[in-house]
């Protein structure tokens, strides 16, 4: 059984209401909202009644996204980290995104490690308080000092963190991360999309890159979900597109659940 979820992300054109109709039609579990979207959060509606909305749909808010670059803790960072659980907590929501920076500084072995335990640190109380899971999301990129889930594990585990993080296990990232351990101990929740260019090589894929799942993903995504499925882990598939293209669709729904059925049917074949 996969439990599918949608990143606002993936439909950025549709409102908050349209995404929750649209997950709603799709059987999803669940949904992601964003803070680098054009509009504001909900739409600007009130969260708490945004999380009421969700909840009468049948529907989680499994996170709000994103605290960025925060492993370059600040105290404009705390800040802004505090005012999005405040607004997380009152929609109900079960998470915060955490997003390291990706600029190519604080690179250096032990200053990436002890610039992520610092913020972890200073995040774990303010998720107690809040009773929220932070979602610590890997970068594959050359140029995040957080790039490889290993080191996030060591550093949720160094500030005992078990429980309170979980990692966002991203399939493109963990791609351009060369793959390495799964975790699915720690793993709270998978992002899902593909890459269907040929042409374009692991170090060159950026977000536009990233479409649905379809025949001719790169990524190995049903791969990827059956390992960690395996594994024990059965939690939230949330997808996660960047490209303008798949904003474009004119019939998201139906391409959704094309990509949706072609997951399902993957990893049933493997199972077989």
């Amino acid at each position: 059984m996969i439990h599918f979820a949608l990143n606002h992300m993936t439909v950025a054109r549709l409102s908050f209401r349209e995404l929750v109709a649209l997950s709603k039609d799709l059987g999803c579990v669940g949904i992601e909202v964003r803070n680098d979207l054009p509009q504001p959060l909900f739409d600007g509606m009130d969260p708490a009644e945004a999380g009421t909305f969700l909840c009468d749909n049948g529907l989680r808010l499994l996170a709000v996204a994103e605290v960025k670059r925060f492993n370059d803790w600040s105290s404009d960072k705390e800040a802004e980290a505090l005012a999005l659980m405040q607004i997380a907590r009152a929609a109900g929501a079960e998470a915060v995104s955490l997003i390291p920076r990706n600029d190519n500084l604080g690179m250096g072995n032990g200053e990436r490690q002890a610039n992520l335990r610092v913020a972890l640190k200073a995040l774990k109380p303010m998720l107690e308080d809040h009773g929220l899971i932070g979602m610590v999301e890997p970068l594959g990129f050359e140029i995040c000092p957080l790039r490889h889930k290993s080191e996030a594990v060591e550093g949720i585990e160094a500030v005992g963190g078990r429980g309170r993080f979980k990692l966002v296990h991203d399939t493109f990232h963990h791609t351009l991360a060369h793959g390495g351990p799964l975790f699915p101990d720690h793993t709270g929740i998978v992002h899902v999309s593909g890459v269907v260019d040929q042409q374009v090589g692991i170090n060159d894929m950026r977000d536009p890159h990233r479409v649905l799942v379809t025949p001719g993903d790169r990524l190995g995504n049903i791969e990827q979900i059956a390992a960690l499925q395996a594994a024990g882990w059965n939690g939230p598939v949330s997808y996660e597109a960047f490209s303008p293209e798949v904003h474009a669709f004119a019939d998201s729904a139906g391409e959704l659940a094309k990509s949706f059925e072609f997951i399902r049917h993957g990893l049933a074949a493997r199972a077989a």
